[in-house]
This record gives C-alpha cells, sequence and structure tokens, in this order.
C-alpha cells in the first residue's frame, strides 16, 4: 500500500471512529443537539463534526429534530435496531422471560448489560402493581452501585475488576467511598452464590435482586433483575430468587452453557 493509499485508509478510519462518537453521544445525552455543541461536548473540530452529521443525515442515520438546526438520532437506527433484535437469541429470550418474571412476581423486571465501563438496563417490563419502579432504559451508571455489578465483572480478575472500573466510581450515592477490595469481596461471594441481592444504593426505598445469564463460555454476558419495594422484596426474597435462577437458567441452556461448562471453568 502507497503512503497516500495508507493516509487516506486512516482518515476514513478515524472519520468513522467519529461518526460512532457523535451517535453514542445523542444516545446517551437523550436530546436533540446542535452540531456546533456537539462538537464542544466531545473535543473535535466544528467542520470535521459539521461534514459527518451531514452524511449522517443524508443516510437517516440523524434526523432534523427541535427546530434550530438540531439533530438526533435518526429512524434508520430504529430499523436497524428492529433487525438486531429479531436475530439476537438474547435479547428475545430476555424479554419473554421479562414477561413472565413481571407476572409471577408483580414486580419490576430487568436485563442489564455492561456498557463499556458502566452498567445499564437494556430492557424492562415493569411490574403489575399500584406503585410501580422503574428506570432508564439505556442510562449508564457506576457498575459498583448495582447488584447486578457484582455479577457482571465475576469472570474477570481482580486486576481486570481495578482497570475497567474508573476509581472515581467506587464513590456511592451515599458519598462514602467503597473499597476496591470490599467491592471484589462481594463479586467473589456473588460468583459462588450465583446471585446477589441488597438494599438499593440509588434508591434507598428498594431491595435489588440479580442473577447471571451465561454464555457457553461461562461468562456472565447479562443478568435478570428485580426491583422491589424494600419490604416486599425481603418478605419474598426465595420466592423471587427461585424464579429468577429459573429464568436465568433457561436463557443460559439456550446459549450453550452447561453445568459439565461451570465446571470445566472452575477446574482451569
Amino acid at each position: 500500500m502507497t503512503e497516500a493509499a495508507a493516509d487516506l485508509v486512516s482518515r476514513r478510519t478515524r472519520g468513522l471512529d467519529r461518526a460512532f462518537e457523535i451517535l453514542e453521544f445523542l444516545r446517551v445525552k437523550r436530546q436533540p443537539m446542535r452540531p456546533n455543541e456537539i462538537a464542544s461536548e466531545i473535543g473535535a473540530p466544528r467542520s470535521s463534526v459539521y461534514e459527518l452529521v451531514n452524511l449522517l443525515l443524508s443516510h437517516g442515520m440523524l434526523d432534523y429534530q427541535g427546530g434550530d438546526g438540531r439533530v438526533y438520532l435518526g429512524r434508520r437506527l430504529y430499523f436497524l435496531g428492529t433487525a438486531y433484535a429479531e436475530q439476537f437469541d438474547l435479547m428475545r429470550e430476555c424479554d419473554r422471560m421479562l414477561v413472565r418474571l413481571a407476572e409471577q412476581t408483580r414486580e419490576t423486571a430487568q436485563m442489564c448489560l455492561l456498557e463499556g465501563r458502566k452498567y445499564t438496563v437494556a430492557m424492562m417490563r415493569e411490574g403489575i402493581r399500584p406503585f410501580r419502579i422503574s428506570s432508564n432504559v439505556g442510562e449508564l451508571v457506576s457498575i459498583v452501585w448495582t447488584a447486578s455489578g457484582r455479577l457482571l465483572v465475576s469472570h474477570l480478575s481482580d486486576q481486570q475488576i481495578l482497570d475497567l472500573i474508573p476509581p472515581e466510581d467506587f464513590v456511592l450515592p451515599s458519598g462514602r467511598r467503597m473499597e476496591a477490595a470490599e467491592f471484589i469481596a462481594q463479586v467473589r461471594q456473588a460468583s459462588r452464590d450465583g446471585f446477589f441481592t441488597f438494599n438499593s444504593e440509588v434508591e434507598n426505598f428498594t431491595h435489588c435482586f440479580a442473577v447471571p445469564v451465561f454464555q457457553s463460555d461461562g461468562a456472565c454476558i447479562a443478568t435478570l433483575c428485580l426491583v422491589a419495594p424494600r419490604e416486599d422484596g425481603l418478605r419474598n426474597r426465595d420466592a423471587y430468587l427461585e424464579s429468577l435462577l429459573t429464568a436465568a437458567s433457561e436463557i443460559s441452556e439456550k446459549l450453550g452453557y452447561t453445568a459439565k461448562t461451570s465446571r470445566l471453568i472452575s477446574a482451569g
């Protein structure tokens, strides 16, 4: 490859990276913004952001919304998302299980994932009760603040966990700093137990339950969760855990995870 050709490939790669950065930025912000505002927030040259925004608009990846030249995620992304959901067994199976869990327990059921160095609720079904608890799907939250976080990093080594979680994320909503050793100890205990429950660090009146969904290599790829009013959660703890563990086991088996896989991992 000539130097000119290599330079062209490099510039195109940087442009693609920047385009994905713009889309991800708008996903997190959850509101239409002007291109100059986007450029300022992500620290990119205005000229390149305007050029990429126009390109994304032409392909339907962005749409004008809100007036004053503001742009937001486009309808083309919706169709890409639905195509993904139709083909990806994990999402389809988890959605079915969340419906079942919400009906069985009357509590809010969630499927949660890691998103980069954070935790997010990827799917949710609200409970059938007068008092409802809900979360913002897609919102990025500190891994340390969540019950699921203990399970989602359980396949990592201690050092990998420390490398993944930003140091400032060990500061809890109460202002207390959790020691990394305390968090890692909880991760290892959750892995042994096969679940994690606690009074929410974010909502002080709720109790959270999380169980792992394993892929074929034994890594925790997602969690199924219930979020219940604290008194109800503690009173129905065993029944809620049984429902969650049964649902997660069914999904894990469909992803190729078996008890034999688990034994091989433990032996390794």
